[in-house]
């Protein structure tokens, strides 16, 4: 989840099964007078998907597309807006084809496309996050891990890539400092000097390494040569942002007509604030009445935050990197044994450190797109910060029970397993293209799942992990509401994060300031929220538990559209609202 494993959201999904019980609606003949249009539709999707390749080229190297290695995008104020201008004019063009003049498949692809262009216009016209955000830039093309990390080519190969990505730094450097105020946000400035003083130690330090194996000394030659360019060029960054940090004002809030917006044109979630805050709300309470109960059984008389941190406190052996890979196998085998869901193939996902300019949550995953074959996913966990007083770096590291409940999100059923499907989408825009809400949605209510079906066994213990990773998610959503329409402050934010959500102080000043730079964090629970429901609703009439695995294969088939789409595909033109 490039950017939905990490902060904002360009992701990459799909797949369609037939299955008993839950077949689709069979897609019209075409008539002679539809005939054209479905195969200029079929040519149009062509178009934009070339188009916004070349205008996001970072973009199509994490699909596998690496005639575009080491391509950056046009990061100038006149370039991005001609960008705008682009998306503006392929949003026309697909508005333009008629419902009648397109089968089945294809009018729900086209709203797929459409709401992805809604969702680009919003974060570049709205938000102008380019002109505002330091987190646009550590999502997209800066990050080098395809080229150090992942093996889809020779060494060779990818250093040269690596190199022409270099250039490609030292060259953007001037166009981000333009494009960035002066005065930004303290938590904005944080993550700058964190995230590009982060590149240039990577720069120094890893990539050296990673290339080792080079053996062509002019190919040696050149990647030394590129490396301090491109590092002086992320510490410049860094150390600019760092001078005007006492300048710094507070985070500056989206506001509730912007928020709303986002809500409507990123997710199609066409409803009140109040409504979602509610049942962010509603959800927070569920899984505090339910941490009482777990705790009343695994520590009786004990509080909450002493039972939680009796939890917090069984650590993994060997430490998170370690836990996690030992988890793996048993997530997998559980998901089999007990019918959840089909796995449709044999790819792994491996477990390691994440990179120091990557750090900003515990956890994610990188999972190669369409385009690449037989590669591995890798399963990123975060050290804490060495900078943090020794007991908040040592309260980081979750305890095993959390940490089982954080693995099955990023793999087994949840990031991995979503993307196993994606990549098998018949829609070529299912396979590029994941929402938020769909893919940090599903990873949540896939936590949830794996405990509804018995994993852990019964321990309360189990239960405490899955539920402290879910008051993590609710408290996101209250805070990213807060935030940006209440009147909330940091500080309170990060109380809410210790006292409801339960985290640690360093999780909860970390979580509180992502808030600040990632206004649609609140999707984790809004997705599950609107998965769990369309579950019940669609599972209803079809044996109840009975029809999960149905339910789960069929909601994985779309790719990874706005799950109020999906909801109106599975349950038709009345299908209710999505919470």
């Amino acid at each position: 989840m490039n950017q939905f494993a990490k902060i904002g959201c360009s992701l990459f999904l799909g797949m369609t099964l037939s299955l008993a019980g839950c077949q689709r609606a069979a897609a019209p003949a075409p008539t002679p007078a539809t005939a054209p249009a479905q195969a200029t539709w079929s040519a149009f999707v062509d178009e934009f998907v070339a188009a916004y390749f070349k205008a996001n080229p970072a973009f199509a190297v994490g699909q596998g597309r690496h005639e575009y290695d080491g391509v950056f995008p046009d990061w100038s104020a006149a370039g991005i807006a001609k960008t705008v201008a682009e998306l503006h004019a392929f949003r026309d063009r697909a508005a333009a084809y008629a419902d009648g003049a397109l089968n089945v498949e294809q009018r729900f692809e086209r709203d797929y496309l459409l709401a992805r262009i809604d969702n680009d216009l919003f974060w570049l016209e709205q938000a102008r996050t380019p002109f505002t955000n330091p987190a646009f830039y550590l999502n997209d093309a800066l990050d080098p891990s395809v080229y150090v990390t992942r093996p889809y080519a020779s060494i060779e190969v990818r250093a040269a890539a690596f190199i022409k990505y270099a250039e490609g730094v030292a060259a953007a450097a001037p166009v981000i400092r333009a494009n960035l105020p002066e005065v930004l946000p303290t938590t904005f400035v944080k993550l700058g000097v964190a995230g590009f003083g982060g590149l240039a130690d990577f720069y120094r330090k890893d990539v050296p390494q990673a290339f080792a194996g080079v053996r062509d000394p002019q190919l040696k030659q050149r990647l030394a040569a590129a490396i301090e360019p491109a590092a002086q060029a992320m510490q410049g960054l860094a150390e600019h942002l760092a001078a005007n940090e006492s300048r710094a004002i507070a985070p500056q809030p989206l506001g509730a007509e912007k928020f709303s917006l986002m809500l409507r044109m990123t997710e199609r979630v066409d409803l009140p604030i109040e409504a979602v805050e509610r049942a962010g709300r509603e959800d927070l309470e569920r899984n505090l009445a339910d941490l009482r109960k777990a705790c009343g059984r695994y520590a009786p008389g004990a509080s909450i935050e002493d039972c939680n941190d009796r939890v917090y406190r069984d650590k993994p052996a060997g430490g998170a990197v370690a836990g996690a890979r030992a988890q793996l196998a048993g997530l997998r085998k559980f998901i089999v044994d007990h019918d959840v869901v089909t796995i449709p193939g044999p790819e792994v996902a491996e477990v390691d450190e994440a990179p120091p300019f990557n750090r900003q949550n515990f956890a994610f995953i990188q999972i190669p797109g369409p385009y690449e074959k037989n590669l591995p996913s890798v399963y990123y966990i975060a050290p804490p910060d060495p900078s943090w007083p020794k007991a908040e770096q040592s309260s980081y590291v979750p305890g095993k029970q959390m940490l089982l409940f954080t693995s099955a999100h990023e793999v087994w059923p949840g990031h991995f397993l979503q993307f196993l499907h994606a990549n098998r989408a018949k829609s070529q825009i299912g396979k590029l293209f994941v929402g938020y809400a769909y893919a940090e949605g599903w990873a949540h209510y896939a936590e949830e799942l794996m405990l509804e079906k018995g994993l852990g066994g019964g321990d309360p213990a189990a239960q405490i992990g899955q539920i402290n990773e879910a008051l993590l998610r609710s408290v996101r959503l209250l805070c990213a509401i807060g935030m940006h329409t209440r009147g909330m402050s940091l500080a309170e934010c990060e109380r809410m994060f210790r006292e409801q959500g339960l985290q640690s102080p360093g999780s909860a000043r970390q979580q509180a300031a992502r808030g600040t730079y990632d206004p649609a964090y609140l999707n984790y629970t809004l997705g599950k929220l609107m998965i769990r429901k369309l579950r019940a609703d669609w599972t209803a009439t079809r044996g109840g538990e009975k029809a999960w695995k149905a339910f789960h294969d069929e909601f994985l088939s779309y790719g990874g559209p706005p799950i109020p789409l999906v909801r109106a595909r599975m349950l038709g033109p009345n299908a209710g609202a999505a919470l």
